[in-house]
């Protein structure tokens, strides 16, 4: 960005936002602030913490010298994002609200928003980056030059469109260089922590918000002979790879078997929603747990097009490393659409419902949502076993 433009930036009360618009003012554009509130549930709660985060975010555009407008997009998200979310849970999928969130909040209705105020760009406070490629004349969404935060897992349905019209000044930045910017320019939200929770709803007992919108129907959790050795509360409760709240005791096996023994610890490894059963087994590297291979559709890619068959890396869930892997389009198994990759190594908890995230070196290039996966062992577990 060669010359001063109107940049509209998103103010989420955080660290990361605010020296966003503090580093695009110093950089002489023209910043508006706009403070996203896209949930009302239960916004009085100690989980939801909106009504603090404004005040913070006022108080960041207030240091800076900016306006900042409130703006509520809480039908939006309900219509777009959670109807959805709950639909992938009811399903005995694991959805990733913030790829969703990304997709149709930030870079839909608030791109939308921000255009109609007379925007040239929108920036956020993601660790990401967007670079043009001169040879493809196309936009890149490359990864953050700090590894241990880079988002662009989250973010790899944007368009081309989207990525012509968004700044990520961060994404150029360690987060310890962002504190310390913060700080430097005393900023009120310096120390403020990361949230971690899910995309605009907070942190809180997951299963006690999805108790208020899904039915629990309690079942049978078998391990890998049939055996029954728990009970359930419902299959959209739990993700495979799980090891916490399965309240699993008393089967004990003789000797170490598959790096378990006795003590060994309990993982979800499957679930049959025809028998509503969850299976468990022992160990964390069952080979239940592990593929090789997986199968994923609703594709999203931001150049446009898919990427030639052929070798690349793939995270099947945020904070993995990238494994190396090869994208083979249609062949068996996939629907009208479909991708399959498949992975040098074994993948341990490919999740249905997450999503496959496809990158050449530090280059993003879409990805979408796991369907299936085949495991090293097929999950055939006797369905009549007590």
């Amino acid at each position: 960005m060669s010359h001063p433009q109107r940049i509209v930036v998103g103010l989420s009360g955080g660290v990361d936002s605010a020296v966003t618009a503090w580093l695009l003012k110093q950089a002489g554009h023209e910043v508006v602030g706009i403070f996203m509130k896209n949930w009302e549930d239960d916004d009085d709660s100690e989980y939801c913490s909106s009504n603090v985060d404004f005040v913070d975010a006022a108080a960041v555009a207030d240091v800076i010298g900016i306006e900042i407008e409130h703006v509520n997009f809480a039908a939006d998200y309900r219509d777009r994002v959670f109807a959805e979310f709950l639909r992938e849970y009811s399903a005995g999928r694991t959805p990733n609200p913030d790829v969703l969130c990304n997709a149709e909040i930030k870079f839909k209705a608030f791109l939308d928003h921000a255009m109609r105020l007379g925007a040239e760009k929108i920036a956020t406070g993601h660790y990401a980056r967007v670079r043009f490629n001169e040879a493809s004349r196309r936009h890149e969404l490359l990864k953050g030059l700090d590894a241990t935060k880079d988002q662009s897992y989250f973010l790899h349905r944007l368009t081309q469109a989207q990525l012509a019209k968004t700044v990520f000044p961060v994404g150029e930045l360690h987060k310890t260089e962002v504190r310390r910017i913060a700080q430097d320019i005393g900023l009120p939200n310096a120390k403020k922590k990361d949230s971690t929770g899910i995309c605009f709803i907070g942190e809180r007992p997951f299963r006690e918000f999805l108790n208020r919108y899904l039915q629990t129907k309690p079942g049978p959790i078998k391990d890998e002979r049939g055996r029954r050795i728990g009970e359930h509360v419902g299959l959209s409760f739990y993700t495979l790879g799980q090891r916490q709240g399965l309240g699993i005791g008393g089967v004990k096996e003789k000797g170490a078997q598959r790096g378990g023994g006795e003590h060994a610890p309990w993982f979800v490894a499957r679930k049959d929603m025809a028998t509503n059963t969850l299976f468990a087994v022992q160990g964390h590297d069952h080979p239940w747990l592990l593929s090789h291979e997986l199968v994923f559709d609703d594709a999203a890619w931001t150049a446009g097009e898919a990427p030639a068959p052929g070798t690349y890396a793939a995270k099947t869930r945020y904070r993995q490393q990238d494994a190396a892997c090869t994208l083979i389009t249609g062949g068996a198994g996939t629907a009208s659409g479909g991708f399959r990759l498949r992975f040098a190594d074994a993948q341990w908890a490919v999740t249905p419902g997450q999503s496959a995230v496809l990158y050449d070196g530090e280059v993003c290039l879409g990805g979408g949502v796991i369907a299936s996966a085949d495991t090293l062992t097929t999950p055939t577990a006797p369905a009549d076993a007590a």
